[in-house]
């Protein structure tokens, strides 16, 4: 759009408001509005949470013919999804610490998934650290895996076709979430999002990345998924009041104990002295 140029006045020069914003002045007010919109991305929502459910664990093969002393199984420790989706929109890098006695034993993995895979031959704990993306938190997340490379039942035949596989099933909870990274992953499938009271406005979902792209991320075509532990709701309902049961049940016999201890003890306290 072609710009007139203001006109000039005798006398002192006056800004001409009617023209186009001098160049100067726009770029401060675009500044200006940037920064807003960024202070806002970085507003905290108070009294929500976000939750991600995840999964880590190992997976082991024995090499059965192919075994030697010091390599005697083949095993893959991972993060995942507990659907198997991309976790790369939430976690930046995960850092695997193996035994002193590998090489270069802080392994860290800079994009999903979040696996490595190595062979030996000793079970040992493996320290899980995850780092989020920048936008969520800066304290990372520590976890413990124990490594096991043989089946419960020892006494049994080991098999290079059954692999040994030990997973724990958790939820990552974010309170009071900034609102860029609720935008961010108000769409992940990854992510579970509550839904907001009234009142709130939110910018615009972000655009999702490429599908080849997150695909690449996920673990639903990965050649171990067939071994992956199916974590559903129900399964965890059952657990839960299978655990409920236990203690209630562990509550009733210590109520016991304590009806009598205080049985017997009125009984010193009403006896004659001896």
């Amino acid at each position: 759009m072609p710009q007139s140029s203001p006109a000039r006045k005798h006398g002192p020069e006056q800004p001409d408001v009617s023209g186009p914003t001098p160049k100067l002045q726009r770029t401060k007010t675009m500044k200006s509005s940037e920064e807003s919109e960024k202070k806002n991305l970085k507003k905290q929502l108070k009294d929500v949470e976000i939750s991600v459910p995840i999964v880590y664990g190992s997976i082991a093969f024995w090499l059965g013919k192919k075994a030697s002393e010091f390599q005697s199984h083949k095993w893959t420790v991972y993060v995942r999804g507990a659907t198997n989706e991309d976790l790369g929109g939430v976690i930046k890098r995960a850092v695997f610490q193996l035994h002193a006695s590998f090489n270069n034993p802080t392994r860290v993995v800079e994009s999903p998934p979040f696996e490595l895979s190595e062979s030996g031959w000793g079970e040992f704990e493996i320290a899980i650290t995850l780092h989020f993306q920048s936008d969520i938190c800066d304290k990372p997340l520590h976890l413990f895996h124990h490594l096991k490379l043989y089946p419960e039942d020892e006494s049994g035949p080991m098999s290079t076709k059954k692999p040994v596989v030990v997973e724990s099933y958790d939820e990552i909870v974010f309170t009071e979430p900034s609102e860029g990274f609720f935008a961010r992953v108000q769409n992940n499938p990854a992510v579970i999002v509550p839904r907001l009271p009234p009142g709130f406005s939110l910018p615009p979902p972000v655009p999702s990345e490429d599908t080849d792209k997150r695909k690449r991320g996920d673990t639903k075509d990965n050649p171990l998924s067939q071994w992956f532990t199916n974590f559903s709701e129900a399964d965890e309902l059952l657990k839960l009041a299978a655990a409920r049961q236990q203690v209630q049940a562990h509550i009733a016999r210590l109520r016991r104990q304590l009806s009598v201890i205080d049985g017997q003890h009125q009984q010193l306290k009403t006896s004659p002295d001896l």
